[in-house]
């Protein structure tokens, strides 16, 4: 258990976003491009494992003066660092295999996947002390499971998708940041709040809330072949509103912990994905 704990399972969910581009091109029944996008979100799990894994390697210390991340195995000490070193080299190695045998080891869309691998890794090291690049690297990790999903099965993303994506990277991105800064009344775990505000992150907030809307909205209406996807606008602006709610509640911004702590908004989310999939695969 400490170990999937240490690999951050739950996080996993972030990577169905790789999905996206067969969901919404109508091929999530194509069992060849569904198998590449599995091999492809399992890939992407495991480089993000390497990745938690680096972070808190890098971060340990600071780990131990948080009040949530003291909790995590290596700052808890219940796994060593040379436990979580060999944890990390074997998840590198599953990855390789996995992408051997299955073929996709030299597609191009590999490249998605080593740049966050890179990014992240410099965004441990470093990156993540400078103001609004740290937040730009939290939201392209997002941008680039769509792009990795898309090219894997060589489906072009739409315009309009891209930007939706964009723009809710950046609030979830910025509503973290809010949220520690609000909690975290010390810039020891996390030296990068000391230059944000409350009132700087939580209008540029606003502003990519506005941005989701529209740019959710143009592309319903003109990228989805369906004129009943316009409705799912609705369901967005509900999604949004719950989740605006929420982060303002106890916690620290997460998204996941944000999602999964809330089963209503759970709840709107299935609804929102039930219709999706009717509109596009039944009616």
């Amino acid at each position: 258990m400490k170990y999937l704990k240490l690999m951050r399972v739950k996080h996993y969910m972030k990577n169905f976003l790789i999905f996206l581009p067969i969901i919404f091109s109508k091929n999530l029944f194509n069992l060849d491009i569904l198998k590449k996008c599995i091999v492809a979100f399992i890939s992407f799990s495991l480089i993000s494992s390497v990745i938690y894994i680096i972070n808190d390697l890098k971060d340990v210390e600071k780990d131990k003066n948080h009040p949530v991340k003291k909790y995590r195995p290596i700052a808890s000490g219940s796994v060593s660092k040379k436990c979580a070193i060999f944890v990390l080299i074997l998840l590198i190695i599953v990855d390789v295999l996995l992408l051997y045998i299955t073929g996709l080891l030299l597609n191009l869309a590999n490249i998605f996947l080593i740049i966050y691998l890179v990014i992240n890794i410099l965004y441990s090291f470093g990156l993540k002390n400078i103001p609004l690049l740290d937040i730009a690297i939290l939201s392209f990790g997002f941008v680039l499971r769509v792009l990795y999903g898309g090219s894997i099965v060589s489906i072009p993303i739409s315009s309009w998708l891209f930007l939706t994506v964009v723009s809710v990277s950046f609030y979830m991105a910025l509503g973290k940041r809010k949220k520690e800064l609000v909690k975290l009344k010390s810039t020891k775990t996390r030296s990068v709040l000391k230059y944000y505000t409350e009132d700087f992150l939580e209008k540029n907030m606003y502003m990519f809330l506005t941005l989701i809307i529209v740019f959710y909205s143009m592309w319903a209406i003109l990228a989805v072949s369906s004129d009943l996807f316009i409705y799912s606008i609705i369901f967005v602006i509900i999604i949004l509103l719950k989740y605006n709610l929420d982060i303002d509640k106890d916690g620290y911004g997460d998204p996941v912990d944000v999602i999964l702590g809330d089963k209503i908004l759970i709840s709107i989310v299935l609804i929102y994905c039930l219709f999706c999939f009717t509109i596009l695969y039944i009616v």
